[in-house]
């Protein structure tokens, strides 16, 4: 699906061209739930992998970017950590001439992974008009247009008479006079925060988002319309 003109929504990815746009795997976040004494099967990576490479195959990148939280311990490289997210970036590079490592706020201790694999990691990337960073902090000066960020990991609660479900979505919105698209987070362990009912994070969020556009990613990628039609549901 098209959330704006040239840049369309594949699964918890964004394509522009034959560039593909992911955030926040928050690899070895099961692990680190383990050792807190919260049992929870490691399954993440592997069901991560089946879902990304049908991307993979469906855009047959040039250039991926990997848009902040690569990892998701702060200080160390758990082992988890250490041979999964080498995995994850070989793979990426067997798909791609060009991976691009965006700094996240959990990315504290990235650099030694980034090292093996050959790796630079920046700030942000820019891609046509299109200013790509992680959302965790404003940056100084934005020339571009659009603004796409991940760190939120955004995702709406729907609700019947009987259950409620939540799903990833991705947001589309303004920021002072860009655009703004947020995206959902690559981490299957969670849906992630319910956007409107949950307390935010990200400082480009720090505003009525009545306006923000939602397209929420299920068996395939539902147009929503605005927030504040969802807030009723």
């Amino acid at each position: 699906m098209e959330i704006m003109k040239g840049i369309k929504i594949v699964d918890l990815g964004l394509k522009i061209g034959k560039i593909l746009i992911f955030a926040d795997f928050h690899i070895g976040y099961e692990e680190a739930l383990n050792k807190q004494g919260i049992f929870m099967p490691m399954f993440q990576f592997g069901d991560t992998i089946k879902r990304i490479i049908p991307i993979l195959e469906k855009v047959k990148p040039e250039i991926i970017i990997i848009n902040g939280d690569l990892k998701h311990e702060f200080g160390i490289i758990s082992d988890t950590e250490w041979k999964q997210t080498l995995k994850l970036l070989e793979l990426f590079q067997n798909h791609s001439k060009n991976v691009v490592l965006i700094k996240g706020n959990h990315d504290k201790i990235l650099e030694p992974i980034a090292k093996k694999k050959g790796l630079e990691i920046t700030d942000h990337y820019i891609v046509k008009d299109c200013y790509i960073c992680h959302g965790d902090a404003i940056p100084k000066k934005v020339e571009q247009k659009t603004i796409i960020i991940g760190h939120e990991h955004p995702a709406i609660t729907l609700r019947t008479e009987i259950r409620a479900e939540r799903f990833k979505c991705f947001l589309l919105g303004r920021y002072k006079q860009k655009n703004l698209i947020v995206q959902p987070s690559f981490n299957l362990v969670t849906e992630g925060t319910d956007v409107l009912r949950e307390r935010l994070l990200s400082p480009f969020l720090k505003q009525d988002l009545d306006n923000f556009m939602a397209f929420i990613v299920g068996d395939k990628v539902f147009d929503f319309g605005k927030l504040k039609k969802l807030r009723n549901l």
